[in-house]
């Protein structure tokens, strides 16, 4: 296997892209470049990058733009997002403006409790092992006292722990399922600092507990560690107002748009093939503020997908309803994230994202991440239920085609003119760029 290598880990930076080039690509100059060319000029600011991850080489861009005009809960917002996607930011724009005109969005968060697991094997009575855990449990927490000294300071710390029998669903499958508030931090390596001292604790506590047998006190822990599905740990963001009030250029008749508006939410509600595309476009939005403020956006993406299937089948995250002539449509979903510790503290333009939005708590920012994705649900449902949503995102998409095709900026300037009444498609815009070109 000549492309494998021991100890790469241990090379100099410089090192690793020269074997990179050596064992895998034709023009290395060109490649070298290429990787050079995107190291930050601020060799301090470079250092810093370097740190975040193992084996950097160099750094991979993404676009921070703003999406401004949100008015939530009364204050206004500019919301900063980090994608790559065309359209997205347009759309979140467009609906907030949207939305400032008919009171703009309200948010409320509904709970905060974060959850993390120990796993174990158990052989032997059942009632022996909750006699036990009603015994150490006390401990468990005293055992802690470090760790949350600083949490509970604050107001957080850990809410409870409960013994969870799993033995039906595998054998001698037991769990400690315990809840955490942790403020203002995300709080992973705090939740998984307490699960290893619960493991510890239990597992040298039973050794000693005398109504366990041998083979009873022979527990196997398997792993201690958070859980990133956080069903209690819920927000929810809505917009309503009178159907009469949603007429609009783009929305001649309120009562026709509402009602198949209200159809395509309900078909993504029953319909998991059309719900996964509806929950893909909410999360365009929630990721992009996710990653702009320094948090897991992976995290976020697998919670909030498993709770559109707590109830047995994938579905919409968003809803609508239309009682007495008010339209209503809001999202409530789980969010943990955090507005301190991690890249908050380190990553300068995480610290000037939430600067933007007035530094806010992580309560705050649960709000705007749920109002954002709100916001881009609605742009796409009213693309959707209007014009088609091609018509719009293939003319954000037009600079991208231009620029894989390096069209000068006279180019540009004459293409974007001539496809503002023109359906834009690849091929449409590659003839038109040959017919310049000829």
């Amino acid at each position: 296997m000549p492309n494998t290598i021991s100890g790469f880990s241990k090379l100099s930076k410089t090192e690793k892209i020269e074997w990179l080039l050596d064992t895998y690509f034709t023009d290395k100059d060109s490649a070298r470049n290429l990787v050079q060319r995107y190291w930050n000029s601020d060799e301090k600011l470079q250092k810093l990058h370097d740190e975040f991850i193992e084996n950097t080489i160099t750094n991979y861009y993404l676009p921070l733009g703003v999406a401004p005009n949100f008015l939530i809960n009364e204050t206004f917002y500019t919301i900063p997002m980090a994608i790559e996607e065309s359209s997205v930011i347009a759309a979140a724009s467009k609906a907030a403006k949207f939305w400032l005109e008919r009171g703009g969005f309200k948010a409320e968060v509904l709970s905060t409790e974060k959850i993390g697991q120990v796993h174990f094997i158990y052989k032997g009575d059942y009632g022996k092992l909750e006699a036990f855990f009603n015994h150490v449990k006390p401990k468990l927490i005293s055992e802690t006292a470090s760790m949350t000294k600083s949490m509970e300071r604050r107001g957080g710390g850990i809410l409870n722990i409960e013994l969870r029998n799993k033995s039906q669903d595998l054998p001698n499958y037991y769990q400690l399922h315990a809840t955490f508030e942790t403020l203002d931090a995300m709080g992973a390596n705090f939740i998984n600092s307490c699960l290893e001292q619960f493991a510890t604790t239990f597992k040298t506590e039973a050794e000693q507990f005398e109504h366990f047998n041998a083979e009873e006190k022979n527990i196997s822990m398997v792993m201690s560690i958070l859980s990133n599905y956080v069903p209690q740990c819920l927000v929810r963001a809505e917009v309503s107002c009178e159907v009469e009030e949603l007429k609009s250029k783009d929305i001649p008749n309120p009562e026709a748009f509402v009602n198949k508006f209200k159809q395509a939410v309900t078909i993504a509600e029953v319909e998991p093939y059309r719900a996964v595309t509806h929950n893909k476009g909410i999360m365009n939005g929630i990721d992009a503020v996710v990653l702009a403020t320094g948090n897991d956006f992976r995290a976020v993406e697998a919670g909030v997908h498993a709770y559109a299937a707590k109830d047995g089948q994938y579905s919409s995250l968003t809803h609508c309803s239309v009682d007495n002539g008010i339209f209503k449509f809001w999202i409530e979903i789980p969010l943990a994230l955090g507005t301190v510790g991690g890249l908050t503290n380190l990553h300068p333009l995480v610290k000037f994202s939430l600067e933007m939005l007035q530094k806010p708590t992580a309560k705050d920012l649960m709000k705007i991440v749920a109002v954002a994705g709100l916001a881009q649900n609605f742009g796409a449902l009213k693309s959707l239920t209007t014009t088609g949503i091609q018509e719009g995102h293939m003319k954000m998409h037009l600079m991208n085609i231009l620029n894989q095709f390096e069209a000068t900026e006279d180019e540009k300037a004459k293409l974007i003119e001539h496809f503002k009444t023109t359906v834009v498609t690849h091929s449409a815009v590659v003839e038109e760029i040959g017919k310049l070109r000829a």
